[in-house]
């Protein structure tokens, strides 16, 4: 009779070692079937698949214009082309860059606003010619807005090409930019940049 016990009490030692390793396999089991990336998701706060990508520092030249705009309504209006002496909207003074100042003289709000501008050296005369879209400005009814064109990561900065006859070269260079909005004829507007000035902060 205590053999029987004794090994029928063995068989439930047996038994419950057996149970315990299967439940220690299970938390594996689990990882296993992790959807791949959810941990990786989670370990960047902040990011969403909807967050808007982070513009391109790099701007190189096109052979052509690309913008198409054949409306004839006016009220746009390129009103300056800032090539050196810069300030910002208060005044104070700025590295060189080129700004380019936006008008919009009709009752509506205009967006979806294209640049198109073309760089000439004034002793060379070799050119370099830029295409952007303004994404993300929109100009109130009867206002203006300034742009920069310095790598800046503000509202209303955007990228430049660092290598540029603009940067490049120490003759003057001469501009000439075209700003398009649907719906508005486009407009244009020059700048020149002085002879040796070297870009260097003001």
């Amino acid at each position: 009779m205590k053999k029987t016990l004794i090994t029928y009490a063995s068989g439930i030692v047996l038994a419950g070692a057996l149970l315990a390793g299967c439940s220690s396999s299970s938390p594996a089991t689990t990882l296993a079937s992790t959807t791949p990336g959810a941990s990786t998701a989670a370990a960047v706060p902040g990011v969403t698949p909807t967050a808007k990508p982070a513009t391109s520092g790099v701007v190189l030249p096109v052979t052509s214009n690309p913008i198409t705009n054949t409306a004839t309504a006016s009220g746009l209006s390129v009103d300056a082309v800032q090539l050196e002496d810069n300030v910002d909207a208060s005044g104070a003074a700025i590295k060189d860059r080129m700004q380019v100042t936006i008008g919009n003289a009709t009752a509506l709000p205009v967006t979806d606003l294209e640049i198109y501008y073309t760089m000439t050296d004034a002793v060379t005369g070799a050119t370099e010619s830029y295409y952007q879209a303004l994404t993300g400005l929109t100009i109130a009814p009867m206002s203006k807005a300034t742009v920069d064109f310095d790598d800046g990561t503000e509202p209303g900065h955007y990228p430049q090409n660092q290598f540029s006859i603009y940067r490049s070269s120490t003759n003057a260079v001469d501009v000439t930019a075209e700003v398009s909005t649907p719906g508005l004829k486009p407009a244009d507007g020059t700048g020149t940049k002085s002879a040796n000035t070297g870009e260097v902060p003001d």
